[in-house]
């Protein structure tokens, strides 16, 4: 037993060395645009996501770049419809990697008239990046070996608690996934009609400056009442003519 305590101490900082080169050796970066089956349309609004749990969306042209694995796979997701998996190592141009997807050209032009609310946007957002949503940072946890004798440690988790990067790249874009829920659903419900329609404001400059300078919380914007929401906006408008 102290001999193995003398192996893990001695080789520790070597393993943790090759660990962290492995991972910054093994990213690499993905890009492309997603079309529709015609490849005339581009599709923007595009999930794309990994088996790592990194994601993106295509933008308003249909382009999307994101950085994987390189033992990663990588599919795209369109309403509700996902694509099969492609591994990473199988992708021959990384920096032109464009896809078709089955998509009439009817049902785009259907998407677009048909408004999606932030609760709709939020449960998407909840089932494309599940992984990311579900994540929780990895510790060494204890595992007992078959038979039940003895107490051991889980590799994967120790190897996964020394991939630095990997767990913040992964915290961070949870974050920013809760963080744009958030700002959708304080949107929802504090929006530029609302106001002109408690206070009489018209003037969009000054509008669009209350807005910023008087948004709520996402707590106040999530908890109050119809009545309490109102009275803040009437109280804080009050202020903003007293500047």
């Amino acid at each position: 037993m102290k001999h193995f305590y003398k192996a893990i101490c001695f080789t520790g900082p070597l393993v943790f060395l090759l660990l962290l080169q492995q991972g910054l050796l093994a990213q690499v970066k993905i890009s492309g645009t997603v079309y529709d089956m015609t490849r005339t349309l581009v599709l923007p609004s595009v999930s794309v996501l990994s088996t790592s749990g990194v994601g993106t969306k295509t933008d308003s042209t249909g382009s999307y770049s994101l950085i994987v694995g390189e033992k990663d796979s990588i599919w795209f997701s369109y309403l509700n419809k996902p694509t099969p998996k492609f591994p990473v190592a199988g992708i021959v141009n990384p920096n032109a990697f464009d896809i078709s997807l089955h998509v009439p050209v009817t049902e785009l032009k259907e998407v677009r008239v048909v408004p999606r609310n932030y609760k709709q946007d939020s449960a998407q957002n909840r089932l494309d990046y599940a992984k990311a949503f579900n994540y929780k940072k990895p510790g060494i946890k204890l595992s007992s070996p078959e038979g039940g004798f003895g107490v051991g440690l889980d590799l994967d988790e120790f190897i996964n608690m020394f991939n630095f990067q990997r767990n913040r790249r992964m915290a961070h874009f949870r974050d920013r996934l809760i963080q744009e829920e958030q700002d959708k659903a304080i949107d929802h419900r504090f929006t530029h009609a609302l106001v002109k329609k408690l206070t009489g404001l018209n003037n969009e400059k000054l509008l669009d400056d209350y807005m910023k300078r008087y948004r709520p919380s996402y707590i106040f914007a999530m908890s109050a009442s119809d009545y309490e929401f109102g009275e803040y906006i009437k109280l804080a408008y009050e202020e903003f003519r007293g500047r």
